[in-house]
C-alpha cells in the first residue's frame, strides 16, 4: 500500500471517529459530555451538571434559541425545583422535559445555580414595577391602595414562585451575586426614600409599611398555609386585609 494510501485511510478512520453531541458541539471517544459537575458549587450537584462546554456560549440550535426559550427554561426550572427540590433537580431533567439538549441550557445559563438566581430576580420585579409609578410626587393612601391592589393580582399569578421559594429557602440563602445585590439594595433604599418623605403625615406612612407587610407575608412566608384556596378567594382576602390597614 502506499504512503499516501495509508495516509488516506487513516485520515478517514479519524472522521469517522468524530460524533455529534448536539448543538454545534463534537466529541472525541472517550471524551464525556455529562461528565461530574464542578467541584468548586456551593451545593451538592447531580452528576450530570457538568461546566458548559466552550462552544456553547456561542453555539445552539436555531430551533432551541428562540426568543421565548430563555423563559421556558425558567418556567420548566420552577416546576421541577417545586416538586422535588432544587439539589434533586438536573440540569437533564430541565432540557428533557422542555425537549431540548444541554447545550440549548448552557446557551442561556451556564449553571443550576444562574437558573435559580434568574427565578429569585422575578420577585424584584413586583418592587421594581410599584416604585417606577410612584415617581417624585408624594404618595397618597389612595395612590398606594391602588398599587398594592395591581401587585395582588401579579404575585396570585406567580404563586408557585413564592412556594418554590419556601422549599428551596436554605439554597437560596447561600446564592450571592453581585447585580442582585446591588439591585436588592436599590429596591430597599427607594422604599426607605419613600416611607421617610416628611411630606406626608407619619400614619399614613405607617399604614403604608403595614399594609405591604401584610400582603407580601400573606403570600411569601405562608408556604402552603393557604393551598386550600384558589387565587380569586385569596385575593379577595388579601385585598380586604390590606385595605383594613390602610383605611383604619
Amino acid at each position: 500500500m502506499s504512503q499516501t494510501a495509508a495516509n488516506r485511510e487513516e485520515e478517514e478512520a479519524l472522521e469517522a471517529a468524530v460524533v455529534e453531541a448536539g448543538s454545534g458541539i463534537v466529541t472525541l471517544p472517550g471524551t464525556d459530555t455529562d461528565a461530574d459537575a464542578n467541584p468548586s458549587s456551593d451545593h451538592p450537584a447531580h452528576p450530570d451538571d457538568d461546566p458548559p462546554p466552550p462552544e456553547a456560549a456561542s453555539i445552539a440550535p436555531a430551533e432551541e434559541t428562540t426568543p421565548n426559550t430563555r423563559d421556558r427554561i425558567l418556567d420548566i426550572a420552577l416546576e421541577l425545583f417545586t416538586e422535588q427540590g432544587f439539589d434533586a433537580t438536573s440540569l437533564r431533567q430541565i432540557a428533557e422535559r422542555l425537549g431540548v439538549t444541554k447545550a440549548a441550557l448552557y446557551y442561556h445559563f451556564e449553571s443550576k445555580d444562574d437558573i435559580l438566581m434568574a427565578l429569585h430576580m422575578r420577585l424584584h420585579e413586583f418592587g421594581r414595577n410599584a416604585l417606577t409609578r410612584m415617581g417624585e410626587e408624594p404618595v397618597t393612601l389612595e395612590l398606594w391602595e391602588e398599587l398594592l391592589d395591581e401587585i395582588v393580582d401579579q404575585m396570585l399569578a406567580q404563586r408557585q414562585l413564592f412556594l418554590m421559594h419556601q422549599r428551596n429557602q436554605a439554597v437560596l440563602e447561600k446564592l450571592h451575586r453581585e447585580e442582585h445585590d446591588a439591585e436588592h439594595e436599590d429596591i430597599e433604599e427607594q422604599f426607605r426614600r419613600l416611607l421617610g418623605d416628611t411630606r406626608m403625615p407619619l400614619r399614613d406612612r405607617v399604614r403604608m409599611a403595614a399594609s405591604f407587610g401584610v400582603l407580601f407575608s400573606g403570600l411569601f412566608l405562608t408556604g402552603e398555609a393557604f393551598a386550600d384556596s384558589d387565587n380569586a378567594e385569596l385575593g379577595g382576602l388579601l385585598r380586604e386585609a390590606v385595605h383594613d390597614v390602610l383605611r383604619g
